[in-house]
């Protein structure tokens, strides 16, 4: 999977999964611009920006191009998630889940594809979610926002790939990150006891690590999934949604 040469942008990338995502990629020799809300000091390059600005998305493709000298792969990372029944759910929860889920990562390919093609081609992967695929209780806002980014990407990856842009997504299940612990935290949960349930669930036996679905990622952004396009591969240990 070397990838010399090779120049990424990678939103969310100082995330949990957004920073093994960084490390895999450098680990395989490409060159990394990474964006989130804060500079990422994992990074080649740190371009600071808020995804729910619709400016700051259009723009951001090329802005990596220019640091980079050039972009081969985009990677889709950035996510938020809002818990809850819907009747409990608020016009803000939605305002933001859709616009960093969703609206964020349309931007994004929309303005990254004309570059990918004027440069013979390179790959998009998108982080949806096995509860976008298989949608579970309680989270219906999620589910939505991951569904649109599934779709989104079975939609892009059919129609260029005649343009050697291969457009893939990867959908975890639950990964012990920060915003996983902090979302039991915010509930009254012990995040450590939570997870050790969690655990148990797993027919592997444990959740994943970040790097686990970051290898994934860095699988299909490279020419090793040089057949695979258009594609949702679901990295979740065996346990279905529930």
């Amino acid at each position: 999977m070397d990838l010399s040469g090779k120049k990424a942008l990678v939103t969310g990338a100082c995330g949990g999964i957004g920073q093994a995502i960084v490390e895999a990629l450098k680990a395989q020799r490409a060159t990394v611009a990474g964006t989130d809300r804060i500079a990422c000091a994992q990074s080649d390059i740190s371009i600071v920006g808020d995804l729910t600005d619709p400016v700051f998305c259009d723009g951001l493709p090329q802005e990596a191009a220019q640091q980079l000298d050039g972009l081969d792969i985009v990677i889709n990372n950035a996510g938020v998630i809002r818990r809850g029944p819907v009747t409990e759910a608020t016009d803000e929860d939605y305002a933001v889940s859709f616009a960093v889920n969703v609206e964020a990562p349309f931007r994004i390919c929309r303005a990254a594809i004309p570059i990918l093609a004027d440069a013979g081609g390179g790959a998009i992967v998108n982080v949806a979610s096995c509860w976008g695929v298989h949608p579970g209780p309680n989270h219906p806002i999620y589910c939505m926002s991951k569904a649109a980014v599934a779709s989104m990407t079975q939609c892009l990856g059919h129609d260029h790939a005649h343009q050697g842009i291969r457009i893939n997504a990867v959908c975890p299940n639950e990964v012990d990150t920060p915003m996983l612990r902090s979302g039991f935290e915010s509930r009254g949960m012990d995040p450590d006891t939570a997870i050790a349930s969690l655990n148990a669930s797993v027919p592997l036996g444990r959740i994943a690590q970040p790097q686990e679905i970051a290898d994934v990622v860095v699988f299909l952004a490279s020419e090793s999934a040089r057949y695979i396009c258009g594609t949702l591969v679901e990295v979740n240990g065996g346990k279905a949604v529930h």
